[in-house]
């Protein structure tokens, strides 16, 4: 971070009234390497990168670190593939016992419908008229 910058005092102007001026400090972005093309910065994986000794404890300690880290994160990626594998499978599991059930429900409705239907049936016939409603009217 820049100190803010002092106030500067200047000369007094023409009516005799001495003016304070503060100069804030911007600062210019200027790119490391001004000969690459456009002034455009190059991106992470085109920057040269510094000359590592491969035979150097640093070099291997790093080189184990990441393939440790490479090592984990495709384990995790596999059990989670294998929970995804097996929430599938308990769900299709699931859904053949529902359609399982729902064809079940379906006949016992079925089943019911048609005792109803037979039941009514039974009691329209079983109804008799009141004695005497049709053949009671004199006219």
């Amino acid at each position: 971070m820049s100190r803010p910058s002092q106030p500067k005092l200047t000369a007094a102007d023409h009516n005799g009234v001495s003016v304070i001026q503060s100069q804030a400090h911007v600062p210019q972005l200027v790119p490391a390497n001004s000969s690459s093309a456009g002034g455009k910065a190059l991106p992470p994986s085109k920057m040269k990168k510094p000359s590592v000794d491969k035979d150097s404890d640093e070099y291997r300690q790093r080189r184990e670190r990441n393939n440790l880290a490479v090592k984990k994160s495709r384990m995790r990626s596999k059990q989670k593939a294998m929970d995804t594998q097996q929430r599938v499978n308990e769900l299709k599991e699931e859904n053949e016992r529902l359609e399982a059930k729902i064809k079940l429900l379906s006949k016992e409705l079925s089943v019911l419908k048609d005792l109803f239907l037979e039941h009514a049936h039974n009691l329209a016939d079983n109804v008799q008229p009141p004695a005497g409603a049709e053949g009671s009217r004199q006219f």
